[in-house]
């Protein structure tokens, strides 16, 4: 859909130090501002996906950052985005619902510097977050090389786990796991920036790992091969997966993108719907050459990420996912 409503937009202004805008669907739009220094900008927000206030503003600041790691950026400062039906939630709530998104902000060791409130029928919070990157180490999701390994940096299942806390059918051990992974900071994305070898970067959020493995294939004019059963998958989402939990937009992921995709024959529904599971303040994908990946898998781990490995390669062809 959002595709269909951008095909006939009229021309866009061309500027000469926009280095990434919406050409490739990349994470964050980078503007040059000299030979040293490109600002980057990019905004997200949702409404709760969890009943916890704090827990709320936690999760939506830590996803809105995620873009500013995945174009190998540091940020500097985010601006709030506050919808919240006045009169319905109290101002307790709404306080805690900040709150969260502050404490996130501050361990990210920047300021939220200001913002935007209205009064709306459902509430609603994330952020405008900006950060800085050398225009040479900006990273995107393109570029990927023949040959190069495929690491994704968080576990999958958040979409699924959702889809049971609704009905009230995720354990507090499930919610742990949750929360534990869409609190974490996608950190070790500033840090990329500066890996020789490592050629293109993003963060799997609402498309799903296939979605968003196929924009680096489309951008990179290459194909990549997807190991299933090496995939990361939060365990108490695995559980929940074969019970056959799904958010519809499960989907609808797989009806938009699902014809340049290559399953094998006899693969169950619920391993579909992991692929096509979107995700919350998911992990980083990294396409690397294959000399760096132990370098890579030793970043994620020293910064905590434990479920990070890798889990398939590109491949010179057409721009499909072919999952084996």
């Amino acid at each position: 859909m959002l595709h269909e409503i951008l095909a006939n937009m009229p021309g866009r202004l061309i500027h000469p130090d926009l280095m990434v805008g919406t050409e490739t669907g990349d994470d964050a739009a980078v503007y040059r501002l000299n030979d040293n220094q490109a600002i980057v900008a990019t905004t997200d927000f949702f409404m709760p996906i969890v009943d916890d206030p704090v827990d709320f503003g936690r999760i939506a600041a830590t996803n809105a950052l995620s873009d500013i790691y995945a174009m190998g950026a540091q940020p500097i400062m985010a601006l709030a985005i506050v919808g919240m039906p006045i009169g319905k939630l109290s101002t307790q709530v709404i306080h805690d619902i900040l709150v969260g998104g502050e404490s996130v902000c501050a361990a990210a060791g920047i300021p939220i510097a200001g913002g935007h409130s209205i009064d709306s029928p459902e509430p609603i919070y994330g952020l405008v977050a900006l950060g800085v990157v050398h225009p040479d180490k900006v990273k995107r999701n393109i570029g990927a090389q023949d040959g190069d390994v495929l690491i994704l940096g968080k576990g999958l299942g958040i979409g699924i786990m959702s889809a049971a806390l609704k009905k009230g059918e995720l354990s507090q051990e499930g919610y742990r796991q949750m929360l534990e992974s869409t609190t974490q900071l996608n950190t070790p994305g500033s840090v990329l920036a500066h890996m020789h070898g490592v050629h293109a970067l993003t963060d799997v959020t609402g498309f799903a790992l296939l979605g968003h493995l196929l924009e680096i294939c489309r951008g990179s004019q290459m194909g990549a091969e997807l190991e299933f059963d090496e995939l990361p998958i939060l365990p108490a989402a695995l559980d929940l997966a074969k019970k056959g939990y799904a958010p519809g937009a499960s989907g609808r992921n797989w009806a938009s993108y699902g014809h340049e995709v290559d399953l094998p024959e006899g693969m169950a529904e619920w391993q579909k719907n992991l692929l096509c599971d979107p995700q919350t303040s998911g992990g980083l994908m990294v396409a690397c050459a294959p000399e760096v990946v132990d370098d890579v898998l030793d970043l994620f781990r020293q910064q905590g990420f434990g479920y990070a490995r890798e889990i398939g390669r590109m491949v010179a062809g057409d721009a499909r996912v072919k999952v084996i």
